[in-house]
Parts: C-alpha cells; structure tokens; sequence
C-alpha cells in the first residue's frame, strides 16, 4: 500500500512539474497599445474614441462605400489584399471590432450579435456613412448580416462569407473548448502557447504553406493586446441564443462565399444562407478554407467587385432617370 501510494505520490509530482515547467515555458504577458501600434498600425491607422474605447480602423480610396468586417480573432489586417483590390474602385472601410486588434475590450464586456450590429451602426454615422455594400468573415458574417435585419435600408448589397449564424453540429475549435473550460480558461489570460496559434491558422487555412511565422505573429501579438485575452474569454462565454430565423426576412442582395474546405464552419451552411435569403448567389471555393479573403484574395475580391456592381448599377441607372425627369 505505501510502495502504491509513493509511486501515485511520484506521479503527481512528476505531472505537477510538467505543468508548471509548461505554463513557465509559455507565459506571455500583455502587450501594451502603444508597443502594438508600432509594429501593427497602418500608415494611415485612425482611431475614434467611441463608448470607452480606441476604435482603429483605416479608410482606403473613393467611391462607393464597402465595409468589411473581421471575424473572432482577427484584425483589419486580414482584409489588406482585398483593401489593395478594392481600394481602386471604392472607398474600402475596416476596423478592429471590439475585442479584438488594437481597438480592444468593452468595457462593458458585451459581444452579442445585436451588440456588435449596433456598434457598427454607430461607429459608421460618427464618421459620416450613410449606406454602404458590406462584406463580413465568420464573426464579421454574423455581424453583417444581423446588420441588414436591423437596419436594412442601409445596405445595397451583403457579402457573407464563411459566416457564423445556425447551430453548430460539430466540436469547437480547440482555442474555444480551452476558453469554455472554466479551468483552463483563467490559463488562457497568461499562458498562452504559440503552438496553439499555429494550430489554428493551420485549421483555418487549407494551404498549410501559407501559415508563416509572420502571419501567426500578427494574430499572436494582436491577442496579446492587453485585455484581448480576457475580450476572447468572454466573447466565447457569451450565452447569446441567435435566432437564424432572422437570416430569413433578409432582402439587401447577397452574395455567400465559403471554402469547401472550412474545418470551422461546415460548407452545409452556406447551402442554408443560400436557401435561407431569397435570391442569394453562392460561391463555393475548392481551394480554400475559412477565411477566402486571405487565402485566395484575388479571385474572392474579383467575385465581390462584380457582385457588387451588378446590383449598384439599378441604382444608379434610377438616380439618373430622376434627374432626366426632373429636367
């Protein structure tokens, strides 16, 4: 009995210095704005104080208005070959939503859909927009098109790809299930392995060559931000019960766009966005994942540009038959 009892003892040791050598080994502390902003912020990076926050976002070219909203995770960042693209024809707007990149937490520590929807509402009449075409990523689809529930005369055409918005019948990724734990999610505030950002990029990529060292150290650094650990924690905790019967009274033309090959959100659900929203178009990219706008940008952005024509130019034609008939 104590031979088994000295062996357990052993054991326990043995696991507990593990543990502790692991936590040690990948300890990260926050990354302050400032340090961030010198390394991640564009030359042409604007920030507007809004509800307690430092929101960043950029604004590229004329034209049109085009809003392109990230997904959990990322950044303006991931939308920098669409806004080179787009930049040409419109006036490209990004920011860092709440919770993540260089805009940082809530203070109020709220992220549901409706939250977000309202946040971007508010954050585009502070810098004057109207209406605009927009186009969201996982977290961002979800926005985007709860966006166009909530305030549908001011979109002219939505872009949804690789969207969140109906249950999901499979694991979460591992990043979530750690930050779903209570135990391990306190970890998740310091310890934070880069291991796991390499995991992840590999799951959102379906190219495993294009996860280099410095497209993980932009995600990495950016989680860093201080109080994005925390932002993520409670983002993936928020008990919001998204009603997907909504997706259903859309009418601004939509186009989904979705990597066949998506480990995070199944391709199924884009057949369901396309049966869901009367008259949506549907792409689907056999060479892609999660995230299109970042592995095939060429071909996604070109989709969007002609999608987005397509249904300006009614409008346009309109706004000229008034002016002929006024004359």
């Amino acid at each position: 009995m104590k031979r088994a009892l000295k062996i357990l003892s052993s054991i326990f040791v043995i696991i507990l210095l593990c543990f502790v050598g692991y936590s040690w080994m990948n300890y990260a502390a926050d990354k302050s704005v400032e340090e961030l902003k010198e390394k991640w912020a564009y030359d042409n990076s604007q920030f507007l104080e809004m509800d307690g926050m430092s929101v960043h976002y950029r604004i590229n070219g004329e034209g049109e208005p085009l809003v392109l909203i990230h997904g959990t995770g990322a950044s303006v960042h991931t939308w920098e070959e669409w806004t080179k693209i787009l930049e040409k024809d419109y006036k490209v707007i990004s920011m860092d939503i709440p919770a993540f990149g260089l805009t940082g937490p809530n203070p109020q520590r709220e992220y549901t859909l409706d939250y977000y929807a309202k946040f971007v509402d508010q954050f585009l009449g502070k810098i004057g927009i109207e209406s605009c075409s927009m186009a969201g990523n996982s977290l961002g689809g979800g926005i985007a098109w709860k966006y166009a529930t909530l305030f549908p005369n001011k979109v002219k055409s939505l872009v949804l790809i690789d969207a969140i918005g109906y249950p999901m019948d499979k694991e979460p990724p591992l990043a979530f299930k750690l930050a779903q734990n209570k135990l391990t999610s306190k970890f998740l505030l310091s310890v934070t392995p880069k291991s796991l950002f390499y995991k992840s990029m590999k799951e959102v990529y379906h190219n495993d060559d294009l996860v280099t060292d410095k497209v993980v150290d932009r995600y990495y650094d950016l989680y860093l931000r201080e109080g994005n650990r925390q932002a993520f924690v409670d983002r993936v905790n928020d008990e919001e019960l998204v009603d997907h019967k909504e997706i259903a009274s859309i009418k601004t033309p939509t186009l989904i766009m979705w990597g066949a090959q998506d480990e995070w959100v199944p391709v199924k659900n884009a057949h369901k966005f396309a049966k869901d929203i009367e008259d949506a178009e549907l792409i689907i990219y056999e060479n892609a994942g999660h995230i299109p706008m970042e592995e095939i940008p060429e071909q996604s952005a070109m989709d969007t540009r002609k999608f987005i024509e397509k249904h300006l130019v009614p409008a346009l034609v309109t706004s000229t038959d008034e002016m002929i008939l006024d004359q």
